[in-house]
């Protein structure tokens, strides 16, 4: 199965400052600047933005310039005809700040999920999540959920390219139930595969769930030399 896990942006082992900064302080960038460009948003804001982000990740990531222009193929035609749609409407510079903002923004992402490993950012998540335990949420449920879907979708992704290409070796690429029906029951099966392991470790279970909530809060506790 092709790996798609570069389309999602995940972790890629490497050397610079960002691996050694904080998720947090990371995140919060990362966040400051879709603020930024969305607040103010003019060709001079997208621009110090977009060159910030790019800089991040040449020195921060150790990533070539090549590099970091691979990271938006996957968003390459949206941004393309969001620019000429923006250019011809509004005006190219309208375009630059849009499009230019957006950018920047993905590289912004993109930098945290490249630099920080998939269950540091899964353990963010929960923590992210821990607040709205007071309305019933399940933050360990929660990031769980996140790190199936981060797994499922390169994995589907993988699989549909894999049935095209069998699909079209035999001359049937425009046939779309022959490349459909192969794709539903690959999902399905992955999706029970999932089910079953997630069962076997009891993670379906409410109780559990519950029962393994408070003993992280239990051991939460005990840590904190301040806990009554």
């Amino acid at each position: 199965m092709r790996g798609f896990g570069s389309t999602l942006g995940l972790y890629q082992p490497g050397s610079g400052f960002l691996y050694r900064t904080p998720l947090s302080v990371k995140a919060i960038v990362s966040l400051a600047c879709a603020v930024v460009v969305v607040t103010w948003r003019s060709p001079a804001t997208s621009a110090v933005a977009l060159v910030l982000s790019v800089g991040a990740l040449l020195i921060g990531a150790h990533r070539t310039f090549v590099r970091v222009l691979r990271m938006l193929l996957p968003a390459a035609p949206v941004l393309v005809i969001l620019a000429l749609y923006q250019g011809l409407s509004q005006g190219w510079l309208q375009a630059f700040a849009v499009v230019g903002g957006i950018t920047a923004c993905l590289l912004a992402a993109r930098a945290v999920t490249l630099t920080t490993p998939l269950q540091d950012l899964l353990d963010g998540a929960a923590q992210l999540a821990r607040p709205f335990r007071v309305v019933g949420a399940h933050p360990e449920r929660f990031a769980l959920a996140l790190s199936i879907m981060l797994r499922s979708i390169p994995y589907l992704a993988g699989l549909f390219v894999d049935v095209r290409d069998a699909a079209r070796a035999r001359g049937l690429d425009r046939n779309p139930r022959v490349a459909v029906t192969p794709l539903v029951v690959g999902a399905v099966a992955y999706a029970h595969r999932t089910g079953e392991a997630l069962a076997a470790r009891g993670l379906g279970d409410d109780a559990a769930d519950d029962a393994a909530d408070d003993a992280a809060d239990d051991a939460s506790d005990r840590s904190d030399p301040h806990a009554d």
